[in-house]
């Protein structure tokens, strides 16, 4: 690359840096905070924040009870939420005006109030809410509700609205008879909401204190580490070579982020910045290059180890252990991945759009040399999960690992203000999802006072009449709906609630049922009308909004598919339901040939999927032949010994012509030539 491009090239970096902050401030929570012109407020949320890390780390050994710990969780996080957040886009973000600081005293005070009485709810009352309960419930919800809208916007708030009503009419009469119930009170309510575990203090919340937040503080020691860098410089030295390299890029450093940052929105806008001007510069449109980015972040939160956390959620709300989720999860993702590269790949072959010059790239050999070490806690943090190790304790020991690694080499070593910067920054990056798991309660909270997840689930099921495939897609509206605008976690805990359990009905093994449902809600971030993750890369392109979602859309064909294919074959899964009853917990192994026959049919079946919908193998397709190859790929993917020997035979025979035909081409250019 000449020094003239180069400079060019880190010019339009530059811009995309810029679009990218202000994408991030319009569409991720954690870019809109405030940064006070007084230094003394300054340096105490920051001593507020580093605090509320080290509480979670102390508490990893010395936990509270469980109330009480999830209290402290949920309003020291809203506590810090009012310092940070305004109440409005355009409010002045260098102060914080005096009701913030009420907002925040209520907060605490919300907490404190709790650990006063916590004996009495649990010992003398036996959960039944007095006056001041029901005063300071309906205070705490409150402020969740106001702190959700200042960090996620409307939908979220709206939500859980229109459920908290619920209960207030549900006895009436002109409700159609399968949404009726009992009359409930206040007290009913908000001690449901507030003195029990089941409502703001729900396993919602719970999973946010034992898992969620020390990985997001992971992720927050391994980007002080230099790890995003990394994964860049990696990506670029195993594919920036090649055809379409600059988008390969994208979608392998974009995976592994994504996986680690459990931010969709972030994701795009952190990689994003790096390798969309890239793809522009080879020649992919602004459209399509914002909708790489998206596909591949929003991938990311199902790709193991870590799955943007989730992984840890569903393993707490299944009773499934996480090394089980995420072995599971491997081939599902790895088909997916290998869906958007293939869509990748093809469309550089058809517009003929080259790598980047070798000379110009770094060697794999350096790049390990330079950050390989920090693959040591990923390693580590793998291994402890598979030992046995809690969850919560495998993710300490993997941020001490993170520290001590990091001194291996001096470019990467975290001194002190590195490290009290990774406990400040995990806090406040911790909050979007705090706050979401905190109001996500809310809804699971009446849903468990009202059975209402039951009246769901009963007319999605009368809805399938009977068929489970209609059922599956009813299934799979429904997670999309439900996750439209949200992050990925509290997409899956609304799913899991409201839309898992229909699938039961049908005898669809637990785990299925919940990683369906993940798949859905997740993908809702690249759906239209609200697809965050693709408005996102747009930003940062230049291009149009909802054409990037649909062609996001596109390039995650095999996502949309893929869920249908373990519904119906759970080998891909590797596990083996045979005979097991729906709620198990634990599996067996299926044959290891029925798992290589159905992970080849599948891979051929996304390879052809993908040329199908570029049109472009070797040489362009006619439209006949891309329906052809597409019904070809669709009977490799639907798990049958008919439709399996359809599809292998035209999906062949296409490829085998494809690339015969392209070898005639070239030889008789060569001879005119």
């Amino acid at each position: 690359m000449s020094g003239k491009n180069e400079g060019t090239l880190v010019e339009e970096q530059k811009e995309a840096r810029e679009a990218a902050q202000k994408i991030l401030e319009k569409y991720d929570s954690d870019a809109k905070t405030r940064q006070p012109k007084n230094k003394y407020i300054s340096w105490f949320i920051s001593i507020f924040a580093i605090l509320f890390s080290i509480y979670h780390l102390y508490t990893t050994f010395h936990p509270l009870p469980t109330l009480q710990h999830r209290a402290v969780h949920l309003l020291f996080g809203l506590a810090i939420v009012f310092l940070l957040y305004p109440s409005f886009k355009k409010q002045n973000r260098r102060k914080i005006p005096f009701y913030d600081w009420i907002l925040f005293g209520l907060a605490i005070l919300s907490c404190v109030y709790l650990f006063i009485v916590y004996q009495d709810i649990v010992t003398v009352r036996g959960g039944v809410p007095n006056d001041m309960d029901i005063v300071m419930g309906i205070l705490t919800v409150v402020l969740v509700l106001e702190a959700t809208r200042r960090i996620t916007g409307w939908v979220l708030p709206i939500l859980a609205l229109i459920f908290l009503s619920y209960p207030f009419f549900s006895h009436m009469d002109w409700l159609p008879r399968i949404m009726m119930t009992r009359p409930f009170d206040l007290g009913d309510i908000f001690g449901q909401l507030y003195t029990k575990t089941e409502g703001l203090f729900s396993t919602a919340i719970g999973a946010s204190v034992q898992f969620i937040f020390l990985f997001i503080l992971f992720g927050a020691f391994l980007a002080k580490s230099g790890m995003g860098k990394f994964f860049n410089d990696l990506a670029l030295a195993l594919a920036g070579h090649r055809q379409g390299g600059p988008a390969k890029v994208a979608v392998i450093s974009s995976g592994f982020m994504g996986s680690i940052n459990g931010s969709a929105v972030a994701n795009v806008v952190g990689t994003g910045a790096f390798t969309i001007p890239l793809m522009k510069r080879i020649g992919y449109k602004n459209n399509f290059a914002g909708a790489v980015e998206a596909s591949a972040s929003v991938g990311g939160q199902i790709l193991p180890p870590v799955m943007g956390a989730s992984a840890f959620i569903m393993a707490e709300t299944t009773g499934i252990s996480y090394g089980t989720i995420a072995l599971a999860a491997i081939l599902p993702a790895l088909l997916y991945f290998l869906g958007v590269l293939m869509q990748v790949h093809y469309r550089a072959g058809k517009r003929g759009l080259k790598g980047i010059p070798r000379p110009d790239l770094p060697r794999v050999k350096e790049v390990f040399k330079d950050g390989g070490h920090l693959l040591i806690p990923l390693i580590a943090l793998i291994w402890m999960l598979g030992s046995g190790l809690t969850v919560n304790m495998s993710a300490f020991y993997t941020i001490v690992c993170t520290v001590i690694v990091s001194w291996i080499r001096k470019h990467t070593r975290m001194g002190l203000k590195a490290i009290l910067e990774a406990l400040e920054a995990g806090t406040k990056q911790s909050l979007s999802t705090i706050i979401a798991c905190g109001v996500v309660g809310i809804v699971i909270g009446v849903v468990n006072l009202t059975s209402f997840g039951t009246t769901l689930t009963s007319a999605i099921t009368n809805l399938g009449a009977g068929s489970l495939f209609l059922t599956l897609f009813l299934t799979m509206i429904a997670s999309i709906i439900l996750g439209m605008g949200l992050p990925s976690i509290p997409a899956y805990i609304i799913t899991a609630t409201m839309a898992a359990p229909a699938l039961a009905e049908f005898g669809v093994p637990v785990l299925i049922a919940h990683m369906f449902v993940f798949y859905f809600g997740i993908f809702a971030n690249i759906t239209p009308p609200v697809a965050l993750a693709s408005f996102a890369g747009a930003g940062i392109a230049g291009g149009d909004p909802m054409k990037t979602g649909f062609i996001s859309l596109r390039l995650a064909l095999a996502g949309f598919i893929v869920p249908y294919l373990f519904v119906y074959a759970p080998e891909l899964l590797l596990i083996d339901t045979t005979g097991l009853p729906v709620n198990a917990v634990e599996f067996p192994f299926p044959k290891l040939t029925e798992v290589l026959f159905i992970a080849f049919s599948a891979i051929l079946g996304v390879v052809g999927l993908a040329a199908a919908v570029e049109g472009y193998i070797r040489t362009e397709l006619h439209w006949i032949v891309r329906i052809v190859l597409g019904a070809g790929a669709l009977m490799l993917i639907i798990p049958e010994i008919i439709t399996d020997i359809m599809g292998y035979t035209i999906v062949l025979g296409i490829f085998i012509w494809s690339y015969s035909n392209a070898k005639k081409v070239k030889t008789k250019v060569e001879v005119e030539a």
